[in-house]
Formats: C-alpha cells, structure tokens, sequence
C-alpha cells in the first residue's frame, strides 16, 4: 500500500497558488524556510503555532516586515496537547495549506531505560499531532481544494537501535496520515506525507554526516516545485533508494545502524 502511495502525482486541486498557509511546528527550522519561501511566491496569510512563543513573534515579524503577510501566532504545547483529558480538537481555520513539522528527536539513550522520556517521543511526534490532524481532516474540509503536508522520516521505514522511539512514533504518524492520503482518494484534497531524511540544523548536529544533510532551504524549494503533489515522498530523493536498502539489510548489518 505505501508503495503506491509512493507514486506520488500531480493533480490539479483548484487554484495552484497558495495564498494562507496553517503551519504546526513553525519555529522549526524547515518549517521557517518553508514560510519564507511561500511568501516568495505570494503567500499572504499565515497562522504561525509553536510552542516557542517568542521566537514565533520573531517569525512573524519577518513575514510581515519582508513580504507584508498577514501573520496570526498561537503557543501550543504537544505534549500538554497528548495528555488533556478529555481529548479535545482544536480550533484550525481555513486555509489553501495546512503544514505539520512539529516533532522531537528526545532523548534517545535515556528512553531505552526511562519510560517517561519514551512515552514523551511517541507524544511529541504522534499523540499531540492527533488533535491537529483531527481537527484538520474534516469531511467538510477534506470535499474541498486543500493540502496538508506532514513531515515523517526516513526513521519510519525500519527499526535501528540508535533511535528505535523516534522510528516508532514516525511510523505511527506515516500510518496514520496515510489513512487519510487514501481516504481523499478521488478528491480534491491533497496529502503528502514527506518522508525527510537528515538535515543541517540544529536539531541533528552531531548526529549525522555533513554529507547526508540537505539545507532546509533545498527541501523548502523541493516541496514548492510541484506544490499540488500527493504521496509519500523522500527528501532529497535518493533516500528512497537507500531505505529501499537498508530495509532489506540482514539483521547483523541492520543491529549497527
């Protein structure tokens, strides 16, 4: 099923151009390239949610002062937002695209013994997503011209002991979203699930090659290129033929991952 979900297509959903843009996640480094580079292309409304409030105002202020977009900001907490009881969906808006970077590496040596750090990766990349995506993916919303493009990983695609609770929670969230991607099968609503793989910022150094990671910038103007593509897709594009790889390695291989 994910392999055909892999072949992504371009389909016409409306007017191309997006004018407003929801983004979950937007102090993140690929989030803000992505912004800046939307409002390049005439993108005037933005609602920016993030849990840093202040460097949100920060965002905000560039978006306005540079490209005279009109910017809305909210604080949201995903972890506050995966333990309220009783779950609550919250209020999104409508908007041309809907973008989700919102996620935590965690600590991933210290979840191997610590269950609290576990459950907060699993809450940081998929439970306090859920309200959004929720809230989001309406039938209402969903039978009209849209987008929503969630940011997984290349982490999804196999369990490897360096960081198997942050695979686990991207899994979660690539499964998820791609119910979604096949229920707006035939409609003018497009998903696109973008499996990420390193990328220079500040979340992954020390933690990657300088070789694998590609600029957020690079990926900013990859998604834009075909902005009304849906699918699973890698960025950049040549990890897909190396998870192709690397999901079929045998285990002694695999166990130094």
């Amino acid at each position: 099923m994910a392999e055909i979900a892999q072949r992504s297509v371009d389909m016409v959903i409306g007017n191309t151009a997006i004018h407003s843009a929801f983004v979950l996640g937007s102090t993140s480094e690929v989030a803000k390239a992505i912004c800046r580079e939307l409002a390049s292309r005439g993108c005037k409304s933005f609602r920016l949610v993030a849990r840093n409030g202040e460097a949100n105002q920060v965002l905000a202020r560039e978006l306005a002062a540079s490209f005279g977009a009109a910017v809305s900001t909210e604080q949201a907490d995903l972890l506050a937002d995966a333990a309220l009881e009783p779950a609550r969906c919250p209020a999104v808006g409508d908007f041309d695209l809907y973008l989700i970077t919102a996620g935590s590496l965690g600590d991933a040596e210290l979840a191997r013994s610590d269950a609290g750090e576990a459950v907060r990766i699993l809450a940081a990349n998929v439970g306090g997503l859920m309200p959004w995506i929720t809230a989001i993916a309406t039938p209402e919303r969903l039978a009209r011209p849209g987008r929503l493009w969630v940011f997984s990983s290349v982490a999804a695609d196999r369990g490897r002991p360096s960081n198997y609770h942050y695979g686990a929670a991207k899994a979660a969230l690539t499964a998820l979203c791609e119910g979604v991607l096949l229920r707006c099968h035939g409609k003018p609503f497009a998903v696109r699930i973008i499996k990420a793989g390193f990328m220079a910022t500040s979340m992954t150094v020390g933690k990657a090659p300088p070789a694998l990671c590609a600029s957020p910038e690079s990926v900013a103007r990859d998604l834009l290129r075909r902005p009304n593509r849906r699918g699973i897709e890698y960025l950049p594009w040549w990890w897909s033929p190396l998870m192709r790889l690397i999901r079929v390695l045998p285990a002694p291989l695999a166990a130094k991952l």
